[in-house]
């Protein structure tokens, strides 16, 4: 026997050559999505194997690819541009598929790629990439600190800017526990395929979890537009909220969506030419946003408000944080009530 060698997207190429001319199910589609899945992958593995000889640290690397199970993941088919093409209001794909999509907005631009796919709900997408132009706007002159907290979702230097916790799938939390049940009365053992009556119900339960996630992305593209149409300079901190998932504030931690709001910030930012930066969360709710003093000690996530041993000055612990972060950036605090102008630190994330 030969020994194994490894296979790169040139020899999967020849591969998915060979395979199309002795399967006809799999002759039957477009060539277009099934060669850009082996560059996808090639990606994916560079990218991994990459991380790996660099040491990258086992939280931020990426993984190596792996097979996707029909039950876990939805199909997704990229086409690049000479796989589909546009008429008038309708999307015709490689393979005599035509569609006439509902369009959320008009495409600024000829898109360079689509990628279709199917959600949870059995809903589809197309989802176009298009080179996206910096859209300018108003001087403000304004500077925001912005912390992610426990009692709001975000705390910024300004109170009329604070993004409170909306609760969004507390609310619908009724309603999924039911679905629930209901599937758990109707599972059957592994192995063996699930009823009707536990697909309908399992479809319920998905729907609520949609529900809730398109309330949260709502409310967090609203805020960010309300902050980026407000301010020239925005620091916020580069909070990862993945550790959450296994602590006890788990379920509150993702009914936030800290991630995707700030997301949504970076990216209106960019889009509207705002000055953005991501601060280092580091020693933020140990350091004063009045004189930059460190205390000796961290604070608990019972104490909610923040004193300074050094100048005296008491706020709140995430507001205090939020002043931090405007600091670190070096953003002098516009219409702050005495608080010294910014001043560069140790780490200051440009």
């Amino acid at each position: 026997m030969s020994p194994l060698r490894p296979v790169g997207p040139s020899a999967l190429d020849k591969m998915l050559t060979q395979a199309r001319a002795t399967m006809p199910w799999l002759r039957d589609g477009s060539s277009v999505p099934q060669q850009q899945i082996i560059r996808d992958f090639g990606r994916s593995k560079a990218k991994a194997v990459k991380d790996r000889a660099e040491r990258v640290p086992q939280p931020r690397r990426a993984g190596m690819p792996k097979f996707k199970k029909k039950q876990q993941a939805g199909p997704s088919l990229n086409y690049t541009q000479r796989g589909f093409s546009l008429r008038g209001r309708r999307l015709r794909l490689a393979g005599g598929i035509e569609v006439r999509p509902v369009w959320s907005r008009d495409l600024p631009a000829t898109p360079s790629s689509v990628r279709v796919y199917r959600d949870t709900l059995g809903h589809w997408y197309a989802s176009f990439v298009v080179h996206a132009d910096t859209k300018p706007l108003p001087d403000t002159g304004q500077a925001l600190g912005v912390g992610w907290g426990v009692t709001e979702t975000a705390t910024t230097t300004s109170d009329a800017h604070d993004l409170p916790h909306a609760q969004h799938g507390k609310a619908a939390q009724a309603k999924l526990t039911r679905y629930q049940r209901m599937m758990a009365r109707r599972r059957r053992p592994k192995g063996k395929p699930q009823t009707r009556g536990y697909r309908k119900a399992q479809q319920a339960a998905a729907k609520q979890h949609r529900k809730a996630a398109r309330k949260r992305q709502d409310d967090g593209r609203k805020w960010a537009k309300h902050v980026v149409r407000d301010h020239d300079r925005v620091a916020v901190e580069d909070f990862k909220p993945t550790f959450l998932a296994k602590t006890t504030m788990a379920r509150k931690a993702a009914d936030a969506a800290i991630g995707a709001t700030k997301h949504e910030l970076v990216a209106l930012g960019r889009k509207h030419g705002r000055d953005v930066r991501l601060v280092d969360p580091a020693h933020t709710t140990m350091d004063c946003g009045q004189c930059g003093a460190r205390t000796t000690h961290r604070l608990p996530l019972s104490e909610r408000t923040y004193t300074c041993t050094a100048c005296g000055v008491s706020r709140p612990r995430d507001k205090n944080s939020a002043r931090v972060m405007l600091d670190r950036a070096g953003f002098v605090p516009a219409g702050d009530d005495g608080v010294s102008p910014g001043r560069p630190m140790d780490g200051q994330a440009a």
